[in-house]
């Protein structure tokens, strides 16, 4: 659940682990950068302290939320990464005890328990974590107009802070993310695999990286450079 162990106890029984590759500097937020630079400016204290995010799968708002627990985590803060959606079989009392903190991600609003004693602990939450300077950092599928929350006055603490709609990437972006992150890995994309990779597999990020990830791993095993035709032969098995 987290890079610090003396974190909190609780997270570490929801088997959560962040990315070590989920930073800003390998972010790429394309023609939408005020969200991305309102994350980044509270996970270093110089933004608003509540920064809500919303968006269709695959667009970055978990890597978001996990680049600001390690920004603060290397800052030597204290962080919790939450995503509701593996609270469901728990009570409200999981959101207790995690005071003292410098910041929390929630992530998966959209998936938090549909009950009203969980949404009244998680309004108490919100409360807690305000009054004593938590920053707070919430991702959704959906804006918090549209959330299916029966609290009224839990949507207007969703409200406290800036939201901001993040966007899937154009291809000529996706492109670039592509090329940037292989040069990382320490190959390069030649541009035909790159549109191959766009128009045959899944074009989400997240897919891209794990294809980036098994090209990469079968270059160093067959001592091949990455070409189209290699690229085809690694990927004909999906």
């Amino acid at each position: 659940m987290n890079p610090r162990g003396d974190v909190m106890t609780q997270q570490l029984t929801l088997d959560v682990a962040l990315r070590d590759g989920a930073t800003f500097d390998v972010f790429h937020s394309g023609d939408h950068p005020l969200g991305p630079e309102a994350v980044r400016a509270a996970a270093q204290g110089t933004g608003e302290p509540q920064v809500y995010l919303f968006g269709e799968a695959g667009c970055g708002k978990t890597h978001l939320l996990e680049a600001a627990c390690h920004e603060v985590c290397r800052a030597g803060g204290r962080i919790a990464y939450l995503p509701m959606g593996l609270l469901a079989d728990s009570g409200p009392g999981v959101l207790d005890g995690w005071e003292g903190l410098d910041l929390i991600a929630l992530d998966d609003l959209d998936r938090m328990p549909r009950a009203a004693d969980f949404e009244r602990a998680l309004f108490d939450f919100i409360n807690r974590q305000r009054d004593a300077g938590t920053r707070l950092v919430l991702a959704s599928r959906t804006a918090p107009q549209s959330l299916s929350v029966a609290l009224p006055d839990l949507r207007s603490r969703l409200l406290w802070g800036p939201v901001f709609q993040l966007h899937e990437l154009s291809d000529v972006h996706k492109r670039e993310v592509l090329v940037h992150r292989a040069r990382r890995r320490g190959f390069d994309l030649p541009p035909d695999a790159c549109d191959y990779l766009l128009r045959h597999k899944r074009r989400d990020l997240t897919s891209l990286m794990g294809l980036l990830d098994r090209l990469d791993k079968a270059s160093l095993r067959d001592k091949r450079k990455i070409t189209l035709p290699f690229v085809r032969k690694v990927l004909q098995a999906d």
